[in-house]
């Protein structure tokens, strides 16, 4: 069992009953999902950067992504329907309490200039997106290997009713939200 997953069952849970004052262990909100998305738009030009992408993706998740198509043309991007600009991949279980834990333990403390995650990206119901500017973050990146830097979207998806429960829930889990 991963530790934040330990945690959670172990101490997060009687903690948030008594912060938010439930009544039912099943009001405890959970961390659903989350999902890391790589938009590659130089991959119109480009398009062996999408398997970079996925294999750069693939070492930081443990698990294969799949290339995202475009849903229509843009001609004003040089953009056809069907080309792939982009990666993601859905975490859950095991892999996404392990990927949590390297992402607030290992990978935040490593980021440049780093003050916390802002707390302004809630989107009302409780689930938070983060954007990191560079994939060279993580470690298990070999910084030598690296042609091309990547962005990267991480949307952690919970249970949560309101964006407090939600912000509780990730305070609760060790996120360094800024003051």
């Amino acid at each position: 069992m991963p530790r934040l997953q330990k945690l959670y069952k172990e101490e997060i849970i009687s903690s948030l009953m008594k912060e938010l004052n439930l009544k039912n262990i099943m009001q405890v909100p959970k961390i659903d999902k989350i999902i890391v998305n790589m938009g590659i738009g130089e991959a119109v030009n480009n398009p062996k950067l999408i398997d970079t992408a996925l294999n750069e993706l693939k070492l930081i998740t443990g698990q294969q992504p799949v290339a995202r198509t475009a849903k229509k043309s843009e001609a004003g991007f040089k953009l056809r329907e069907g080309q792939k600009i982009g990666v993601k991949v859905t975490l859950r279980k095991e892999k996404m309490y392990e990927f949590l834990d390297r992402l607030i333990s290992v990978t935040l403390p490593r980021v440049r200039d780093f003050e916390g995650v802002s707390p302004k990206g809630f989107d009302g119901r409780g689930n938070y997106t983060m954007g990191l500017r560079e994939q060279i973050v993580f470690p298990e990146i070999e910084i030598d290997k690296v042609d091309k830097i990547f962005g990267m979207g991480i949307t952690i998806v919970s249970t949560a009713r309101t964006d407090e429960e939600g912000r509780a829930l990730l305070k609760a889990f060790g996120m360094p939200f800024a003051k």
